[in-house]
Protein backbone atom coordinates (compact mmCIF):
# COMPACT_ATOMS: atom_id res chain seq x y z
CA UNK A 1 0.00 0.00 0.00
CA UNK A 2 1.22 3.22 -0.98
CA UNK A 3 1.04 6.42 1.29
CA UNK A 4 0.46 9.85 0.27
CA UNK A 5 0.75 13.13 2.39
CA UNK A 6 -2.06 15.85 1.21
CA UNK A 7 -1.68 19.65 1.25
CA UNK A 8 -3.98 21.81 1.82
CA UNK A 9 -7.04 19.67 2.53
CA UNK A 10 -9.23 18.11 5.35
CA UNK A 11 -7.72 14.79 4.85
CA UNK A 12 -4.38 13.93 6.04
CA UNK A 13 -3.32 11.52 3.68
CA UNK A 14 -4.36 9.10 1.45
CA UNK A 15 -3.29 5.21 1.25
CA UNK A 16 -3.81 3.67 -2.28
CA UNK A 17 -2.86 0.50 -4.02
CA UNK A 18 -2.14 0.35 -8.44
CA UNK A 19 -2.01 -3.04 -9.96
CA UNK A 20 -1.73 -3.30 -13.65
CA UNK A 21 -2.73 -0.05 -14.20
CA UNK A 22 -5.62 -0.23 -12.26
CA UNK A 23 -6.27 1.22 -9.05
CA UNK A 24 -7.71 -1.57 -6.57
CA UNK A 25 -7.88 0.38 -3.09
CA UNK A 26 -8.16 3.72 -1.94
CA UNK A 27 -8.50 4.98 1.77
CA UNK A 28 -8.68 8.90 3.07
CA UNK A 29 -7.41 9.08 6.39
CA UNK A 30 -9.74 12.48 7.95
CA UNK A 31 -11.47 14.64 5.66
CA UNK A 32 -15.26 13.76 4.93
CA UNK A 33 -16.04 10.45 5.08
CA UNK A 34 -18.84 10.10 3.03
CA UNK A 35 -17.89 12.46 0.48
CA UNK A 36 -14.57 10.14 0.26
CA UNK A 37 -15.70 6.79 0.54
CA UNK A 38 -18.03 7.62 -2.17
CA UNK A 39 -15.11 8.72 -4.44
CA UNK A 40 -12.85 5.75 -3.33
CA UNK A 41 -15.77 3.27 -4.41
CA UNK A 42 -16.35 5.16 -7.86
CA UNK A 43 -12.52 4.82 -8.57
CA UNK A 44 -11.55 1.34 -7.82
CA UNK A 45 -11.19 -0.71 -10.58
CA UNK A 46 -10.62 2.62 -12.56
CA UNK A 47 -7.41 3.10 -14.92
CA UNK A 48 -4.76 5.08 -12.98
CA UNK A 49 -4.57 7.86 -16.05
CA UNK A 50 -8.49 8.52 -16.63
CA UNK A 51 -9.17 8.84 -12.26
CA UNK A 52 -5.88 11.32 -12.84
CA UNK A 53 -7.88 13.24 -15.88
CA UNK A 54 -10.95 13.15 -14.12
CA UNK A 55 -9.71 14.32 -10.75
CA UNK A 56 -7.26 16.56 -12.01
CA UNK A 57 -7.56 20.68 -10.63
CA UNK A 58 -11.39 19.95 -9.03
CA UNK A 59 -11.03 22.22 -6.24
CA UNK A 60 -12.74 22.59 -3.16
CA UNK A 61 -14.67 25.76 -2.22
CA UNK A 62 -11.95 28.68 -2.34
CA UNK A 63 -9.12 26.29 -2.43
CA UNK A 64 -7.03 25.85 -4.94
CA UNK A 65 -6.93 21.87 -4.43
CA UNK A 66 -9.76 19.32 -3.42
CA UNK A 67 -8.95 15.52 -1.73
CA UNK A 68 -9.56 14.69 -5.65
CA UNK A 69 -7.10 16.75 -6.62
CA UNK A 70 -4.86 15.67 -4.47
CA UNK A 71 -5.73 11.97 -5.35
CA UNK A 72 -4.89 12.45 -8.85
CA UNK A 73 -1.46 14.28 -7.29
CA UNK A 74 -0.77 10.68 -5.68
CA UNK A 75 -1.60 8.79 -8.63
CA UNK A 76 0.90 11.61 -10.62
CA UNK A 77 3.73 10.84 -8.12
CA UNK A 78 2.89 7.17 -8.42
CA UNK A 79 3.00 7.19 -12.26
CA UNK A 80 6.30 9.08 -12.07
CA UNK A 81 8.58 6.36 -9.80
CA UNK A 82 7.06 3.88 -11.92
CA UNK A 83 8.24 5.51 -14.64
CA UNK A 84 11.73 5.67 -13.26
CA UNK A 85 12.35 2.45 -12.16
CA UNK A 86 11.13 0.49 -14.96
Amino acid sequence: MLTYKTSGVCAREIKFEVEDGKITSVDFVGGCPGNLIGLSSLVEGMDVQEAIDRLSDIRCGNKKTSCPDQFSKALKSFMDSSTESA
